[in-house]
This record gives C-alpha cells, structure tokens and sequence, in this order.
C-alpha cells in the first residue's frame, strides 16, 4: 500500500527542505509506536512525496524512486537527566546561541526568525552549572487535536534541541549540522496549553558525526516523550 504526502512550506528547516524532527513524526504516526527515521537526502517542500509501505517500514520517495527518508519501527531505552524546572528554562532564554547567531534563522522549530504562533521558537539554552540545554514550550492548540498535540510536531519539538545540545558540549559558534536519522519514543500525550520543558544533551561524537539526546517533560515533570538523533556536519561545510 501507500500513499503521499506533502510538505508544505512553512515546516521547513533549512529554506528549502523539511525540518528533519516534523518530517520524521510524519511517518512515524504511520507506524503508530516507537520508530527511527533515517534522512537520505534534504526532504524537498511543496512535492508530493510517496510513502511506500515495505513489511513493516515505510520508504519516503520522490516520484523518480529517489529515496528520500526510511523508517522503521524500533526500541528506545534511554536515561534522560533530571529536568530543569520551567521557570529555570524561562530564565535561560538570554543565553540561546541562536539569538547571537543562527545558520537556520527561519527553521520552523528554533528559528528566530519566525514569528509567534508561526514557528515552534523552541530556544534551547544552556542550563548554568549543567551541561545540558533546556526551553520551555506552551504548544499552541492549533498544533493539535482535541487539545493533544500531533506527533509530527512533538517529533519536531524533540529534533532542534539536540542540534543546540551538540554545539553547547562542542563550545562550537552555531555551523550548520544536519539531522540525519532520528529515533524517539512516545510515553504520555501532549496537551496543548500546558506548560512543557524540552531538554537535550550531547551524548558523543566522532569527527562530522554527533549523537544527543532529547526529552520532553509535562507541567507535572513527567517524561512525555525522548529521542536520540545522529547529527551530521555536510561535507561542503568548513
């Protein structure tokens, strides 16, 4: 079986191409659990994008047979730090490393080039004394269903702070480093309206490659959902 899917400018990352955590929820919701999504090249916006069903995987492809993204069901068992309080998360939105700088200023999830209730503007920033970076997030009911937000956008949600984790524990400026597969675990819904705290953590790296965790926290500290991503500098990039 399949069926297609589009996406629409606006979920963007960088300019041209799909923000890597919302297009990976796009499918996951396909498999209804746990799943890792692989990015085999920048998924292009405003086309319609094939989802060929394959056993138990899904391939994301271009009209050609170009595959642009994997997924497949899998296990998340992860430790995730101790959160930061909301209010602690609030406090550190001075130090987020995109207002100096931010090689993706308009990316649907941290760009602070979007607007408020046009992009996610999810800030994740250096905890003091910790090392670990953390944003609040009130997701707005238009991202959501009968007040629980869509899994695509809690994917996204997870996808960014991993990116702002790697160049924190990297004391890096902000290059570009792109997502290049996700796996994430949904444990609780996600009410809209609700105070949340997203946090992420650099977990190691190996020349252009970087893994970080991420975790989502409810107004009452519980683990709504985590991911693990690899990260990876293009080539191109110096």
């Amino acid at each position: 079986m399949s069926d297609t899917i589009t996406i629409a400018h606006g979920f963007n990352g960088p300019d041209d191409s799909g923000n890597g955590g919302y297009v990976g929820g796009l499918l996951a919701k396909r498999l209804n659990g746990p799943a890792s999504v692989s990015l085999r090249m920048p998924p292009p916006l405003e086309t319609p994008l094939n989802v060929i069903a394959d056993g138990g995987a899904l391939d994301l492809m271009l009209a050609d047979g170009t595959l642009v993204a994997h997924a497949e069901p899998s296990t998340l068992d992860m430790d995730t730090p101790a959160p930061p309080s909301f209010e602690e998360a609030v406090a550190a939105d001075p130090h987020y490393a995109g207002h100096a700088f931010h090689a993706l200023p308009h990316c649907f999830v941290c760009g602070t080039g979007r607007a408020h209730g046009d992009g996610l503007r999810i800030f994740a920033s250096p905890i003091e004394g910790r090392s670990i970076v953390a944003a609040p997030w009130v997701p707005d009911v238009r991202l959501a269903k009968d007040g629980i937000v869509h899994e695509e956008f809690v994917w996204a949600a997870l996808d960014c702070p991993g990116y702002f984790a790697v160049i924190n524990a990297l004391g890096s400026r902000g290059e570009k480093i792109l997502t290049a597969r996700m796996t994430a675990r949904l444990d609780l819904p996600v009410k809209a309206g609700e105070p949340h705290v997203v946090m992420g953590w650099g977990i190691k790296s190996d020349g252009r490659k970087h893994w970080a965790g991420t975790a989502l926290f409810n107004a009452d500290g519980k683990l709504a959902a985590c991911a693990e991503a690899l990260w990876i500098k293009p080539r191109s990039v110096n």
